[in-house]
C-alpha cells in the first residue's frame, strides 16, 4: 500500500498563518493536519503502508520536507517528496507523484481529517469517500446507484447533481491504470474549470468499466480557514479527551484552571489564567491573568491581561488587555 499526500496548495485563505508554516504542518490538538492525516490513514489501511508520497511546492524549503520524511519514517514506510510548481488541478497534482502511483494506493488531500472505519473494497477498482453537503457548488460530487455504485462524477456543480460531496480521500486498486488516465487528460489538454481534474479520470476510467465505490465518513472536518481550524481542533479534542499526555508534565501549571479538554505543550507556563475548553496550547505559550477557550496558541506565544476566544494566535506573537475574536500571525503583537 502506498499513501499519496498532495499539499502543494499555498494555503491562501489560512494567512497570515501560512506565510511562516506551510498549511498541513499547522497543529491540530498538538500536531500538525498532515501527521494526524497520514497517521488515520495508516490505522486504517489493513496492511503495511510502503510509501508515503508527498507533493509540495519548491518553496516550502528543506525544513519542511525534513518534517514530513519524519512523519513517514514514524510509521514505518519509506518518505518520498514529488513537486508541483504550478496548480493544474487535482490529477496533475497526483500525477506528480506519478512515481508512487503503482498498486494499491490510498490519495488524500492534506486539508481535511476524518473519523471513519474505512474499508478498501477489494471487490471493487476503488472508493471515494463522500459526505453530504448543504451547499454541493464547490465540490466534486458524485451520484449512485442503488448498491452504492458510483454512477457519475461531476465537479463543482451550479446546478443541483447530488449532495454527496467528495471530501478528498481516495483508495485506488491499480495505481498505474489511474496514472494513464490522468497522463491522458494531460497528453489531450482534457480540462474541467480550467484544470485537469481527477474526477474526470475517474470518469473515464468507469466508462471503461472501472467499478467505484461511495465510501461514508461519521466526521469530516475541514482545515481550509482559521475559523474551521479551531472547529477541527475542538472536534479533535473532544475524540481524545480521555487519553493520556494531552497536558504535558513539563508544562507549569501556577494558579491556573484547565478546562478539559485541552492540549498543553512542553514549558507551557499559565498563571493566575483559566484555560480552556478546547484550547490547544503548543510548546512554549504563557497565558497570565486571562481566560483562553476555543482557541490555538503556537509555539512561544503570549497572552497577557486579556479574554480570548474562537482565536488563533501565531508563533511568538503577544496579546495584551482586550477581549478578542482573533487570527493573529506570527511575531505579531496586539495590545
Amino acid at each position: 500500500m502506498k499513501i499519496i499526500v498532495p499539499m502543494a496548495g499555498m494555503g491562501k485563505r489560512m494567512r497570515p498563518h501560512t506565510h511562516t508554516t506551510a498549511k498541513p504542518l499547522l497543529p491540530i490538538a498538538g500536531k500538525p493536519i498532515v501527521q494526524r492525516l497520514v497517521e488515520d490513514l495508516a490505522a486504517v489501511a489493513g496492511e503495511a503502508v510502503e510509501e508515503v508520497a508527498f507533493v509540495v511546492h519548491p518553496s516550502f524549503g528543506v525544513k519542511v520536507e525534513e518534517e514530513l520524511m519524519a512523519i513517514a519514517t514514524a510509521i514505518g514506510a519509506k518518505g518520498s517528496i514529488h513537486y508541483q510548481e504550478v496548480a493544474l488541478g487535482t490529477a496533475h497534482a497526483i500525477l506528480c507523484a506519478e512515481k508512487a502511483l503503482s498498486g494499491r494506493v490510498i490519495v488524500a488531500f492534506a486539508d481535511t481529517l476524518f473519523r471513519a472505519q474505512l474499508k478498501l473494497d477489494k471487490d471493487c477498482d476503488g472508493v471515494i469517500w463522500v459526505n453530504k453537503v448543504e451547499d454541493p457548488r464547490p465540490f466534486g460530487v458524485v451520484k449512485l446507484d442503488g448498491e452504492g455504485i458510483i454512477t457519475e462524477f461531476v465537479e463543482k456543480p451550479q446546478a443541483f447533481v447530488s449532495d454527496l460531496a467528495i471530501i478528498g480521500i481516495y483508495y485506488f486498486a491499480d495505481g498505474e491504470r489511474l496514472r494513464n488516465e490522468m497522463q491522458w487528460l494531460i497528453d489531450n489538454d482534457v480540462k474541467d474549470k480550467g484544470e485537469y481534474q481527477l474526477t474526470n479520470a475517474m470518469e473515464n476510467m468507469k466508462r471503461k468499466g472501472a467499478r467505484f465505490k461511495a465510501g461514508s465518513v461519521d466526521v469530516w472536518m475541514d482545515c481550509g480557514n482559521k475559523n474551521a481550524m479551531v472547529d477541527t481542533n475542538t472536534k479533535v479534542l473532544g475524540f481524545l479527551k480521555d487519553s493520556p499526555g494531552l497536558v504535558s508534565p513539563k508544562s507549569k501549571l501556577n494558579g491556573s484552571l484547565v478546562i478539559s479538554p485541552c492540549f498543553i505543550g512542553e514549558n507551557v507556563t499559565l498563571v493566575n489564567s483559566i484555560i480552556g475548553p478546547n484550547v490547544s496550547l503548543e510548546p512554549g505559550a504563557l497565558v497570565e491573568n486571562s481566560v483562553v477557550r476555543n482557541s490555538i496558541l503556537r509555539g512561544d506565544s503570549r497572552v497577557l491581561d486579556a479574554v480570548i476566544d474562537n482565536s488563533m494566535i501565531g508563533q511568538r506573537a503577544q496579546v495584551t488587555g482586550k477581549a478578542m475574536d482573533l487570527s493573529l500571525s506570527d511575531d505579531s503583537t496586539v495590545g
